[in-house]
């Protein structure tokens, strides 16, 4: 394999990381990444371009539409890493959803890093026409649901459980795919949809003949956050600083969760991992603020104790930087130990060979994490 060395003199990092730092990674490397245009898509191509500037290091980004089409060639070897969501992370890890099928399957999936940045929120927004001040205001109106997209509707129903609503309180409306949803709220055919704050869609929905609004969540509404993460724990309260109304005012305390999340295999070599996670922070002053919302990348905003276990390569690297931590270690092996247990009963229900492959296969996952001690989600 051939392996370029960079010397990078890196400012503002103090103690030993303000020494030249090598990083060894392949010349030629493969991610890859949200669709052409998004922002998860820019952001890698802006690492790419510093990692061609300071180490000769050529990225190929692979745009993939869904969370399968981003995960597949990870897993087939095709791609070192993908850099991804919590569909391809936490979804992959769970076993659900498309990640149920037959031919799926929980994921060994490990982090590297991931983009905490906090300068939007993911949240469902609300025609600025109805009056809706929060989230339980939604009882009885109309709330967007993405046929084909559950880990859509999965962020939508987490933020109706926040205002103690359930879809059986709303009415729903199915669309064909998240932009549709968004012409629909513009143009009057639902009330509420879900999105980042800074989507091209939210700011269409801000300018448009209804405004837009986001239902705040308040931190100090511990049963009503309890809830929103009892279904999607991966979600984080945040204080959104960039987006559709929020642009130039003090902010919008609402929720968000990790976005982009560099993700490889378990069985992806440590040392490449190593040198990958290394490169992403030695990098970080060089590709910081060329893409939008890219900040979140900085070391000082890593979660170290998420809802998926990190790489053995990445630890490495967190323990050489100082801030890998025994809780970490202790919350890591914890979640391998979770896919562990998953991992045993997939096998166990393929040997059984059920004719309800999903009912039977929804029922030993969730059985598997009770007996084990682990949170049942999904």
């Amino acid at each position: 394999m051939n392996y370029f060395t960079s010397a990078i003199a890196v400012l503002g990092l103090s103690g030993s990381m303000a020494m030249a730092a090598d990083f060894e990674l392949p010349k030629q490397m493969s991610w890859t990444a949200y669709g052409t245009g998004s922002s998860g898509y820019n952001q890698a191509v802006a690492i790419g371009a510093a990692l061609q500037d300071a180490a000769g290091v050529n990225l190929r980004v692979l745009p993939g539409k869904n969370d399968v089409s981003r995960t597949e060639p990870l897993r087939q070897g095709r791609v070192q890493f993908s850099a991804t969501g919590v569909g391809g992370t936490f979804m992959a890890q769970e076993g659900v959803f498309d990640f149920g099928a037959q031919n799926w399957g929980p994921q060994a999936i490990r982090v590297l890093m991931a983009n905490n940045g906090g300068a939007i929120n993911l949240s469902v927004g609300v025609a600025g026409d109805l009056g809706v001040e929060t989230y339980a205001d939604l009882k009885g109106k109309r709330v967007a649901y993405i046929v084909g997209a559950p880990a859509l509707n999965v962020n939508t129903e987490a933020y109706l459980a926040y205002g103690g609503l359930t879809w059986d309180d709303v009415e729903r409306v199915d669309f064909g795919g998240y932009s549709a949803s968004w012409n629909g709220l513009i143009e009057g055919q639902v009330d509420a949809a879900f999105a980042s704050t800074n989507s091209g869609k939210a700011y269409e929905a801000e300018a448009g003949p209804r405004g837009l609004y986001w239902p705040p969540v308040n931190p100090a509404n511990t049963e009503g956050v309890a809830a929103l993460k009892s279904i999607a724990p991966f979600f984080q309260l945040n204080k959104a600083r960039v987006g559709a109304t929020i642009d130039g005012t003090d902010g919008y305390q609402g929720a968000g969760y990790a976005y982009p999340v560099l993700a490889a295999m378990a069985a992806t070599e440590d040392d490449l991992v190593y040198n990958m996670t290394k490169a992403m922070v030695v990098l970080f002053p060089e590709y910081d603020g060329n893409s939008s919302g890219i900040d979140g990348w900085a070391l000082n905003k890593q979660n170290l104790e998420w809802v998926v276990p990190y790489h053995a390569g990445a630890i490495r690297y967190y323990k050489e930087a100082g801030v890998w931590t025994d809780a970490a270690q202790a919350h890591n092996d914890n979640l391998i130990a979770r896919q562990d247990a998953l991992a045993a009963a997939w096998e166990a229900t393929k040997a059984a060979a059920p004719e309800d492959w999903e009912a039977a296969w929804g029922e030993a996952r969730r059985k598997a994490l009770a007996d084990g001690g682990f949170k049942v989600v999904f």
